[in-house]
């Protein structure tokens, strides 16, 4: 048997890694400025979160959600109380296109309707009703196309107001990313939220907020979309969760109700993603990993802002997304070949994207600094 090759893979094969960086097989050493897509959030190998992981190996890796977990009430008590969300409720599952596909679900269940308002430019997983939420044809099958999944454009207050106004009775939820991280690093206008918000309000629609990537300290807030005032009634996470552990979660307002078998998984929340999921708070609560991700974003904004060949920079915090005026594929190639620094593209072929780790230094920062300035500079 060989691998069902969907990947476009760099011939490269890491085997070791330590904080914000990797070896391959080769014993090449590379600074990790991508974290696996924002998985990475405090570091590899953090020593904290190898001793719990391997604590609890030696005591129960597994069972299901037939019995009771304490960890899982350890895990959402820490993270109410480190995201501000304590009245919520909290269902673990393995990934971010999961806890879509649970939040979307749970909405039509609350409200009883059918339909999905998205936003271009979206990526919200591959899953079933999850891909059909994301603005890419390319991985839609045709099994996933329904007339129930409305797409408006991003920012765009006018088709919002316009698109409520004709279907507004029938939407059962909204879906937007806190920050598009596969779109680029776009962040949505205050207004466009706050009307997001007010109409949801109006026509009871269920309101998620997407933070796989955007989530969990990496835009300066624990979630992006607290930096606007607003509480959406859904939030999903996952990536930067576990520090590479498959953990997913669906932070759900009191006004939603549990019933038996509403909800159900057989690997989620079990104990060692648990343990990790714990690790990755406890971390970033005891090192302030949220105020140190927008001190270095601000840190690197600052000292690449002025180089050539950048048209734009997109930030919030360590989501960081930079414009060139061409195609970033050669550039992050020679980041990668010629300097040892992964990074990572988007959508838009012309921006970088750059998500390191939370608990990044300063010298680690002036590694990528120095790298981009030297290649942008050769540019004619």
């Amino acid at each position: 048997m060989k691998l069902f090759e969907v990947y476009p893979l760099f011939n490269i094969n890491p085997v070791k890694a330590q904080g914000s960086f990797l070896w391959d097989d080769k014993g090449e050493k590379y600074l990790d400025f991508y974290g696996g897509h924002a998985v990475i959030s405090i570091g590899h190998n953090h020593p904290y979160y190898q001793a719990k992981l391997k604590d609890q190996l030696d005591k129960i890796s597994f069972y299901s959600n037939s019995v009771q977990n304490g960890l899982q009430i350890e895990l959402a008590e820490k993270l109410g109380k480190l995201s501000g969300y304590e009245d919520y409720s909290l269902f673990l599952c393995n990934s971010g296109a999961e806890a879509n596909e649970n939040a979307l679900k749970l909405a039509s269940f609350h409200n009883g309707k059918k339909k999905v308002l998205y936003f271009s430019g979206a990526f919200h997983g591959r899953t079933s009703a999850a891909v059909s939420v994301t603005d890419n044809p390319k991985i839609v099958a045709p099994v996933n196309y329904s007339e129930r999944f409305i797409k408006s454009e991003w920012n765009n207050i006018e088709q919002l107001e316009e698109t409520f106004k004709t279907q507004g009775d029938e939407i059962s939820s909204v879906i937007i990313e806190g920050i598009q991280g596969v779109g680029g690093i776009i962040i949505p206008d205050k207004d466009f939220l706050l009307k997001i918000k007010e109409l949801c309000e109006k026509h009871n629609v269920a309101l998620i907020l997407d933070e796989v990537q955007s989530g969990y300290g990496r835009s300066g807030y624990f979630f992006a979309h607290q930096e606007y005032g607003i509480q959406p009634d859904i939030i999903t996470v996952a990536k930067g969760m576990g520090n590479g552990f498959p953990i997913g979660g669906v932070l759900i307002s009191p006004e939603f109700k549990a019933s038996n078998g509403l909800l159900g998984t057989t690997f989620g929340g079990n104990h060692l993603a648990c343990v990790a999921a714990i690790a990755v708070l406890d971390v970033m609560k005891d090192e302030n990993l949220i105020e140190n991700s927008e001190k270095l974003g601000a840190y690197i904004e600052n000292e690449i802002k002025d180089f050539p060949h950048i048209k734009s920079i997109r930030r919030k915090g360590l989501m960081i997304g930079i414009e060139l005026d061409r195609d970033c594929s050669e550039v992050r190639k020679s980041l990668l070949f010629d300097h040892h620094i992964f990074t990572g593209n988007a959508s838009d072929k012309s921006v970088l994207r750059i998500l390191p780790a939370l608990n990044i230094k300063k010298e680690e920062t002036d590694l990528f600094i120095n790298s981009l300035k030297e290649i942008l500079h050769q540019i004619d």
